[in-house]
């Protein structure tokens, strides 16, 4: 007897996986351009439905409401500066140019205005700051503490409490963000914004 049947039954559950898995993505790629451009709170997930080329049933069929999608779309653009910090740092030779190149390419993409717009600016309102900090902790902040650790293993920081220190680096980088965000010109604002996170980095980092 040929076991036909049986075999074909799990190919086509993973097609239908991937199918799921496809409109989940057109979903959060859609509604991360609308919520970026316009803001959460003018932007229907019918709109996102629409942008995305499916119908609004199967936008509520991957996600319980608006604010479901809003979540996923803050995950995603937490994985894309982690993993753009990330490639920065890589392009330095030593420990500490990387943590100083990563805190400056954290802060230049608080000039992206979808980036302000999810991130600094709606996400707390959506989310709680409960929520944002505890996605934050598992991508911006893994990084930044993995930059501190490498540089305090090069002996660029001296004794005390690295992971207070961490804490205190990140708290910092996410104001001087929030500071941008609100500048009527951040471009402009974005120098002294810098120069004022690498103070206060070097300070961390004094013996």
């Amino acid at each position: 007897m040929i076991p036909s049947a049986p075999s074909a039954r799990p190919t086509a559950r993973r097609t239908q996986a991937e199918r799921s898995d496809a409109t989940t993505a057109q979903l959060i790629t859609a509604a991360q351009q609308l919520f970026g451009r316009g803001g959460y709170a003018t932007t229907s997930i019918v709109a996102v439905a629409a942008a995305a080329g499916v119908t609004k049933g199967a936008a509520y069929h991957h996600f319980r409401g608006k604010a479901d999608l809003f979540h996923a779309v803050f995950v995603r653009e937490q994985q894309e500066i982690a993993a753009e910090l990330e490639r920065a740092a890589a392009q330095e030779s030593d420990a500490w140019s990387a943590l100083r190149r990563g805190c400056r390419r954290f802060l230049e993409h608080c000039l992206d205005p979808g980036f302000r717009r999810i991130v600094l600016l709606d996400a707390p309102a959506v989310l709680g700051w409960e929520t944002v900090r505890e996605i934050e902790y598992a991508h911006t902040l893994r990084v930044l503490t993995g930059g501190m650790r490498a540089a305090a293993a090069a002996g660029h920081f001296g004794g005390g409490d690295l992971g207070v220190r961490c804490q205190m680096m990140f708290g910092a980088l996410c104001e001087a963000g929030m500071l941008l965000a609100r500048s009527p010109d951040p471009a402009s604002a974005l120098t002294s914004v810098t120069a004022e996170a690498e103070r206060l980095l070097s300070a961390l980092a004094a013996p």
